[in-house]
């Protein structure tokens, strides 16, 4: 589309340099239409990439199972067949899971959808850390001395980030709102 309104434009700067040279008002004439059929291709183009960024965020369920069919998903074996569990004496130890670090990413805090619904409006100030996919309280122990953006938390939400399991920003600023 770009290119079309390129070469529109390029052809109404030619006759308008035509009609100069020749003091025809014609070639002014047709130098004008194509400078307004020019504009109107953007704007339909406008509206066009407009209306069409609208539609995922509107069906982003839809689109995603769509997306994959059943030919497309590889599936993976959890569980050996019957007679594949070999020797029990080889069973590995049960992994038990380490006390979180300050490396380590923190889990995800679950928000009520109601609560979703309440954060969407505020303006309230969070922080996210660059490269990191969650959004803190000023207080989270995880920060440290990690450098920090400070962002509103309806703004944190609308960029895909989400709440951390540490520090509970939705529940505290949800229950400070309430």
């Amino acid at each position: 589309m770009l290119y079309i309104v390129l070469v529109l434009v390029l052809a109404a700067l030619g006759l308008l340099v035509t009609a100069l040279i020749t003091a025809s008002s014609l070639w002014a004439w047709v130098s004008i239409g194509l400078s307004v059929l020019a504009g109107l291709i953007l704007v339909a183009d406008w509206l066009r990439r407009r209306r069409r960024a609208a539609e995922p965020a509107a069906e982003p369920a839809e689109s995603a199972e769509s997306a994959e069919t059943p030919a497309d998903v590889e599936q993976t074996t959890l569980m050996p067949s019957s007679g594949d569990l070999g020797d029990p004496a080889e069973v590995p130890e049960p992994v038990t899971e380490e006390p979180a670090d300050e490396e380590t990413e923190p889990g995800e805090e679950a928000t009520p959808a109601d609560d979703i619904a309440v954060l969407a409006d505020l303006e309230d100030e969070v922080v996210v850390v660059d490269e990191h996919p969650r959004y803190h309280l000023t207080t989270c122990p995880w920060l440290g001395s990690r450098n920090r953006i400070p962002i509103g938390v309806g703004e944190a939400r609308q960029l895909g980030f989400t709440p951390c399991a540490r520090c509970t920003p939705d529940a505290t600023l949800v229950a400070a709102h309430r």
